[in-house]
């Protein structure tokens, strides 16, 4: 297993989300005041969600991952992950 495939995979609880980011940052060698700076969110935001608290802003957690080079994929469960393209975006 590479180190990307234990990284990255199916996510169901918001500390499993949280551990994910923060693992994605720190590998990409940032800190959490450069990735509130960049994505305009606080770091203590920032915090909570890498810690899992689960009252977390889904826009502001999406705007995270993005900010993160991170995207999420809705699709049913057991299937091979699929890339939307969706051109309204």
């Amino acid at each position: 297993m590479t180190e990307e495939e234990r990284l990255y995979g199916a996510v169901q609880t918001a500390g499993e989300l949280g551990r994910l980011a923060r693992a994605h940052r720190k590998q990409r060698h940032l800190t959490l005041e450069t990735v509130s700076g960049l994505g305009n969110l606080s770091t203590r935001f920032l915090s909570e969600f890498e810690r899992g608290k689960e009252t977390a802003e889904i826009g502001k957690v999406l705007k995270a991952l993005r900010t993160l080079g991170l995207e999420v994929i809705i699709q049913p469960r057991g299937r091979t992950p699929t890339r939307h393209t969706d051109k309204t975006r």
